[in-house]
């Protein structure tokens, strides 16, 4: 792995050759220097690197990787700021809502627990044709989607569909399921 730019040295990766550990250690490596103060950050990932990434990791892989809460949290947390970026203003037309997403680091769908350790949210308000990405809930949402941090890696990098999230549990939707069921439309995915 390069250290002058574990960024690169990630994207060049391909997990099908790599053990788990040395999975998680190429990421934790990333999202450290990411953290850092230095000038090399996760937003150097191509979208299409990174979905070529998830494509070829296996399960055990990215389960690896999200349970470390902390590297969990630094990848979700970048892959939520792409999305004002993957916004596709052109298919959301006049679309206006508030879209919660809750993602249990443990990979269930449960919304039913007093304890919310181990649960990131974020919300992302659609308007005049943007996608502004919080952690801090402000709005009533229209739909709120459950799910846990492997699903949403692959369903953000075209590795998974939502329909089938859904119908196999591990996916949940509250409020207006509809709407939620063409989100995906509303977003430009990159492919592997």
């Amino acid at each position: 792995m390069s250290e002058s730019d574990p960024i690169a040295a990630l994207a060049a990766t391909d997990p099908k050759k790599v053990s788990r550990e040395e999975f998680v250690s190429l990421l934790e490596a990333a999202s450290e220097v990411a953290a850092s103060e230095t000038e090399v950050d996760l937003s150097s990932l191509e979208p299409e690197q990174f979905a070529r990434l998830i494509s070829r990791a296996s399960d055990e892989q990215l389960r690896d990787v999200m349970d470390r809460p902390e590297l969990a949290e630094r990848i979700l947390d970048e892959l939520f700021r792409r999305m004002g970026e993957h916004y596709r203003s052109d298919k959301a037309k006049s679309t206006e809502a508030v879209v919660r997403w809750r993602i249990n680091l443990d990979g269930s769908t449960s919304q039913d627990s007093d304890d919310e350790s181990g649960v990131l949210r974020y919300e992302c308000v659609l308007s005049g044709g943007t996608c502004t990405v919080s952690k801090t809930p402000e709005h009533e949402p229209r739909a709120t989607v459950m799910l846990g941090p492997v699903e949403l890696l692959k369903l953000a990098s075209s590795n998974a569909s939502a329909p089938m999230l859904f119908m196999t549990g591990k996916l949940k939707v509250a409020g207006d399921v509809g709407f939620a069921a063409g989100l995906t439309k509303l977003f430009q995915i990159p492919k592997a």
